[in-house]
Formats: structure tokens, sequence, C-alpha cells
């Protein structure tokens, strides 16, 4: 088994653990960043694939793809109304002011992250268009 395959395997199974003492005090602003935690290892797990880091394995990479779409589905309701403070949140304050914008970009990000990886060219087409995405997002939507 390759390296890439069980860190996104780890990955994916950190994503059906409770969340914990965030979730059930419901502090969404802790309960995104969790998610966030576990977006971005799997979008550095695929990156390590797409630079040659790792050996490309299709079922690996395909995982890191539903992981991250798993968070992306997710999104739009991570961030309600009176969640814009709190456990040193990094969400700007435009997610709630362009709450349209805001809903477009993780529409874009669903879709990117939906995509069927069989190839190593196939990989990269997706990744760059996800991680674009993300670049973007947080570019508009985090604070620094």
């Amino acid at each position: 088994m390759f390296q890439s395959t069980r860190i996104l395997a780890a990955v994916v199974a950190a994503s059906f653990v409770s969340i914990g003492p965030a979730q059930a005090a419901g502090d969404a602003p802790a309960e995104r960043q969790a998610v966030m935690k576990q977006n971005g290892a799997a979008v550095r797990a695929l990156a390590q694939m797409v630079k040659g880091q790792t050996p490309f394995d299709a079922a690996a990479a395909q995982l890191g793809f539903r992981t991250m779409n798993t968070a992306a589905l997710g999104f739009g309701y991570m961030f309600p109304q009176g969640s814009e403070t709190g456990s040193k949140t990094r969400a700007a304050p435009s997610i709630w002011s362009d709450r349209a914008g805001f809903d477009a970009a993780v529409a874009k990000y669903i879709a990117d992250t939906s995509a069927t990886i069989s190839d190593l060219d196939s990989l990269k087409s997706a990744f760059g268009a996800a991680a674009s995405n993300c670049g973007s997002c947080h570019k508009a939507y985090r604070t620094k």
C-alpha cells in the first residue's frame, strides 16, 4: 500500500470521528476548523502525487477527492448567521455580507471535487481546478 493511500485513509477515517466538545457545544467555528484541517490533509496528500513526491495511486486520489467533496458539501452549512466570531475564527465578514458569492464559490468547489480520477493526467487537471477554488475562496472569505 502506498504512503499516500495510508495518509488519505487516515484522513477519511478521521472525518468519521466525532469532532468532540466543539460539536457538543455547537461551536460552528471550531467545527469548521476541524473539517478544514481534514480537507487540507487531503489536499496536501494529493499535491504530493501531483508533484511526483509520492507515486500516483488512483484509489487514493479518488479517496482524496471524495474527502474534499464531503467537506465541500458541508461548507454551506458550517457558516450559519451568528457564527462570525469564536474559536479564533478566520472567517471573513464577507461570507455573510456576500452570501450569494460565498454560496457560488462553495457550489463551484462541490462541482470540481466531484471529479472522477482515473490516471495522473486526470488528477492533475481536477486538482488544479479544485486547488484554484481553495485559493480564491480563502482570498475572498478568510481573514489573514
